[in-house]
């Protein structure tokens, strides 16, 4: 699958500046990158802010939706604002990330938006060696994703993380 436009999104209290090169990186692979940078936002908030940064930068469709970390479960509320922008989705991909889960927050500020027919694209999970030596909370994600028929890539040292989501995305 080759998406009209990438979307990288960091995790909540955290800067795009956490990708480091990698906006860049993928984008000498062909493809074209958006990194929008939601600062000081988490739950409903930082869906909000990441869909009006993503619609000032009037991406291609389809999106590919890539989180990290904490921004996983919150994938399918910014898909749902995309797609309501007419904006289809091609895929998501948790980087090292956690994954969302059906049901209602017990505080009612914090829910998150989970559309009925979620996931409507294929879903990878990509974790990095180096979560794997320092999130072994991240094993459970990995067996649900397997456990929910996700492609699952654990590439070892020296693929670097380009290399990997690239490949990871011609596989969905």
């Amino acid at each position: 699958m080759t998406p009209g436009t990438m979307i990288l999104l960091h995790e909540p209290n955290a800067t795009a500046a956490a990708w480091g090169d990698l906006p860049e990186m993928l984008r000498s692979y062909g493809l074209d990158v958006v990194a929008p940078d939601v600062p000081d936002a988490t739950g409903p908030r930082y869906i909000a802010r990441a869909s009006l940064t993503i619609t000032a930068t009037d991406p291609a469709p389809p999106l590919a939706l890539a989180a990290h970390g904490a921004a996983g479960p919150l994938l399918p509320g910014i898909a749902l604002a995309q797609r309501a922008a007419h904006r289809p989705i091609a895929a998501y991909v948790f980087i090292d990330a956690d994954l969302p889960r059906l049901g209602r927050h017990p505080d009612p500020e914090n829910d998150l938006p989970m559309p009925p027919d979620w996931p409507e694209a294929p879903c990878g999970y990509l974790r990095t060696p180096t979560d794997r030596d320092t999130a072994p909370d991240h094993d459970q994600a990995i067996r649900e994703a397997r456990l929910r028929g996700w492609q699952v890539t654990e590439p070892e040292a020296p693929t670097t993380l380009p290399q990997s989501l690239s490949k990871l995305l011609t596989t969905l």
